[in-house]
């Protein structure tokens, strides 16, 4: 696990000194704690940089950037390919290349490239975010994982072309401007995080997961998707307790692959089926105790009563050693400031101060890399508000006339009800949308509107949330064997809610202490055979993650399997009830008056109304740009 970043020039441009590089590189020292180096190719054209968090191979021969025999490759990468030792074994075989490590996954990736060209990613498994300078045809190529699991950003200015694992070392750069794109600001008021390809910042774009860029030294650019999990998902049957043995077994090898480390590993516990399930996997075959880790907080709140004693129980269950740690609201909001500088752009969910915490408690313990259980919610139907949204869907398929959707909706709007979820479906119904748009929605259309500046509101007049929709959409309508709104709902939340929120915060909160964080639930192998599973089998009689709690029974004590699911929180209703409150009255006054962007009298409306979550959405999007917009200190005090 790393930080990486490069500069292309192409055209007239000035060459690339390294310096720049370096300043660049050095952004990102958090994410790679034991060591750093740059690679400048001989006419400046190219420059690659490198900091090095040491997980597999920890000789000095496996740092990068990573070169094969002759030098015409370069390669910088971030993550871990799992299968490594296989595809070593499989290239080793040819007898074609040399080995100079002894057992690094780069240098697989590197001799992979060489014999298969970009096809090569379709061999790895793992999570990976890598640049590959091609000398002998002169281009890079940059390349996300399937999944999304590591981020990896781009811009071109003028003629040259800077890539990086965070948009900070971007900002790095002399000739970047610091400017918002209003049209990302506009679908972050939806999602709590910009969709696709988009950042909040003007001219800087991401990778979206599954897909590769190629850019030559004349600046021409293509892009493809490689892959999308219709790809490998085809009809499964069986009885539940086959289905349930499938899942076990890929889950237990999607655990024991990312248990392969030169580092200790451990386990986030949280006391819910997920956690519990990876920390029980894991023990499995281990001589000595397995390390958990878990935070709660300093008493239980009205709205987030702690599970640290579910967590207790599991650990004693499977005899880790466990640590664990208490919040309080000052550490919550003291926080602030250093989660802005680390998410780079909003990432709205609170629990990134949770996960910092946490990561942060592991890494003290001496622990370099963790498991965690993202994804088996969307993947094995876990929230209790999907079934809400299932019963909405159905309810809106009925036969009813578009036109009297839309007049509802309008009608509600107009009476002071544009706020209202209620009113928020009728207009989606109205427009022949699907009605769930993903698994972390901020504000609905008609309220989101009120809370733009009136000038935007008029410069994106037009503009819905559902056009960076559309494409999953329509990924999904021709490719999809079932096209149930079940699917549609783990797919759409496949393709942006994981990905550009959920995974984005473990990344950047784990990275910003220097722990990798691994999730098996979203092992690749994983997810396809959970999308291949009718959707009927998932939650028969509307009970929630049913094949997976079928799966872990026996193994996972059953009040932990039949407990209700609670989500790992931030009580941030309690919190804007004080002190948090005075903080977002006076960063969202300043921001709606210095910025342009957003109204003030209806954002100081919302933090009044004591709309907690609402109102940290809010305060995540002023704080950033306070720290990266207007280059102004974030006083919490």
């Amino acid at each position: 696990m790393c930080g990486i970043a490069g500069i292309l020039a192409f055209g007239d441009s000035e060459p690339i000194a390294e310096d720049v590089v370096t300043t660049m590189r050095e952004t990102l020292r958090h994410r790679g704690p034991n060591g750093a180096s740059n690679w400048i190719d001989a006419d400046a054209r190219i420059g690659l940089g490198h900091r090095r968090l040491s997980i597999i191979d920890l000789a000095n021969a496996a740092s990068q950037p990573m070169a094969n025999a002759d030098g015409s490759l370069q390669l910088v990468f971030n993550g871990e390919i799992y299968n490594h030792a296989e595809l070593r074994k499989e290239l080793s075989r040819l007898g074609k290349y040399r080995w100079t490590t002894d057992h690094s996954d780069t240098e697989v990736i590197v001799h992979a490239f060489e014999e298969w060209g970009i096809e090569c990613v379709h061999r790895f498994r793992g999570m990976f975010a890598f640049a590959m300078w091609d000398a002998r045809e002169r281009a890079l190529w940059l390349v996300r994982d399937r999944i999304g699991i590591k981020p990896l950003y781009y811009t071109v200015q003028g003629s040259r072309f800077a890539f990086a694992s965070e948009i900070k070392a971007l900002l790095a750069l002399p000739d970047v401007r610091r400017g918002v794109d209003e049209e990302a600001l506009f679908h972050y008021l939806s999602f709590l995080t910009t969709p696709g390809e988009q950042t909040l910042f003007a001219g800087i774009k991401k990778m979206a997961p599954g897909t590769w860029l190629r850019i030559d030294d004349r600046g021409s650019i293509r892009t493809s998707r490689y892959w999308d999990v219709w790809d490998m998902a085809s009809p499964i049957d069986g009885t539940d307790d086959e289905l349930a043995e499938r899942i076990l077994a890929e889950l237990r090898t999607a655990v024991k692959l990312r248990k392969i480390s030169d580092v200790p590993v451990g386990v986030f516990l949280s006391g819910g089926l997920d956690s519990s399930t990876n920390a029980r996997l894991f023990s499995e075959g281990e001589t000595q105790p397995i390390r958990t880790f878990s935070i709660g907080y300093d008493r239980d709140y009205s709205g987030y009563a702690n599970e640290l004693h579910h967590a207790r129980a599991m650990a004693e269950t499977i005899g880790s050693e466990h640590h664990e740690r208490r919040l309080t609201r000052a550490d919550v909001i003291d926080f602030l400031p250093k989660m802005v500088e680390l998410q780079d752009e909003p990432i709205a969910d609170p629990v990134c101060v949770p996960v910092y915490y946490v990561a942060e408690l592991a890494r003290r313990s001496g622990t370099i890399v963790c498991q965690l259980g993202e994804g088996a919610d969307e993947m094995f139907i876990g929230y209790p508000n999907w079934l809400q949204a299932l019963e909405r869907q159905q309810l809106d398929d009925q036969p009813a006339p578009r036109f009297a959707k839309r007049l509802a909706s309008s009608a509600l709007a107009a009476a002071g009800y544009g706020h209202a979820w209620q009113t928020e479906f009728l207009r989606r119904g109205g427009r022949g949308e699907p009605l769930f748009w993903g698994g972390a929605e901020s504000f609905p259309h008609h309220e989101k509107l009120k809370l733009l500046s009136p000038a935007l509101r008029t410069k994106l007049a037009g503009l819905t949330s559902w056009d960076a929709l559309a494409p999953f959409h329509a990924d999904f309508m021709s490719k999809a064997h079932e096209k149930s709104h079940l699917n549609w709902m783990s797919y759409v939340d496949l393709r942006l809610r994981l990905p550009e929120l959920l995974l984005m915060r473990v990344d950047k909160m784990t990275m910003g202490v220097g722990l990798e964080a691994r999730v098996p639930f979203l092992d690749h192998h994983m997810v396809a055979l959970a999308m291949s599973i009718p959707s009927a089998r998932k939650i028969p009689g509307g009970r929630l993650k049913h094949l997976l709690k079928l799966a872990v029974r026996g193994l996972v004590p059953e009040q932990l399997v039949e407990r209700r699911k609670q989500g790992f929180g931030v009580p941030v209703d309690d919190l804007f009830a004080g002190r948090l409150a005075t903080v977002a009255g006076r960063e969202l006054t300043c921001f709606a008056n210095d910025s342009g962007l957003i109204d003030r009298d209806a954002a100081m409306a919302l933090v009044n109304s004591g709309q907690g979550s609402k109102s940290w959405y809010l305060l995540n999007l002023a704080l950033w740009w306070r720290h990266f917009i207007a280059g102004e200190p974030i006083n919490v005090s």
